[in-house]
């Protein structure tokens, strides 16, 4: 059965109509209406049995859902090299946040080494889901242990006027904040942000809970 079918299978169309009221910008037609634990299931299925090239070819998909399902099937794959080789033919396809968002490898976590310079590149791209996924991926895996204060310039670097992007650097920065505070902080003590993502950050810093009172308290002095 083609993947296609399979997921018409799992379809549930109140499912789709409140996928498309979270996802503007596509088409309610694009909904085939598969929830995402199910999406998941299927991911690994196809993953575990080795059947899932052909699917990861067929670009570009027609449904959202497939989408979803490709960007769940890279997140399995092991070998770093084929994983970014397709997470690069997949991103110009990406068109919206759920889909971008998704989309964790596995596999980046043990190359860390490598994985920067791609995400400079994804980040430097001027498509607004790759350069998305590229500052995901920052705060992903570079704000703990791999932390180090100029990676900051990355997202900090990014001017793409779209919402999605402006977003995805603000909650980098709000999250920044929560784990690397001193080397953060002069960002928004010194207005290295555009106004929009400067006051967004602030936002949803003080919307976290990892963020103390006091904290709160100073960065309610930071609005522009």
């Amino acid at each position: 059965m083609a993947v296609k079918d399979r997921l018409f299978e799992l379809s549930d169309k109140k499912y789709a109509d409140f996928q498309a009221k979270l996802t503007p910008t596509i088409d309610r037609k694009k909904f085939i209406g598969v929830r995402v634990p199910n999406v998941r299931k299927l991911a690994k299925e196809l993953y575990n049995s080795n059947n899932y090239a052909d699917f990861l070819k067929e670009l570009p998909h027609e449904y959202y859902d497939e989408n979803m399902l490709h960007g769940l099937i890279l997140s399995e794959l092991k070998d770093y090299d084929d994983c970014v080789k397709k997470v690069d033919s997949f991103l110009p396809y990406v068109d919206n946040w759920a889909v971008c968002d998704i989309m964790s490898p596995k596999c980046f976590k043990k190359n860390k080494d490598r994985l920067i310079e791609k995400i400079v590149e994804w980040s430097a791209n001027n498509q607004t889901f790759t350069s998305r996924f590229g500052i995901e991926m920052l705060m992903t895996h570079f704000l703990d242990d791999e932390f180090k204060p100029k990676y900051l310039e990355i997202p900090s670097g990014v001017r793409l006027e779209d919402y999605y992007s402006k977003m995805m650097v603000a909650w980098f920065f709000a999250t920044a904040l929560a784990k690397q505070w001193d080397a953060t902080i002069p960002y928004l003590k010194e207005n290295r942000l555009e106004i929009w993502t400067h006051n967004k950050t602030i936002q949803k810093a003080i919307e976290s809970y990892r963020i103390n009172d006091e904290q709160k308290a100073y960065l309610r002095t930071l609005k522009r």
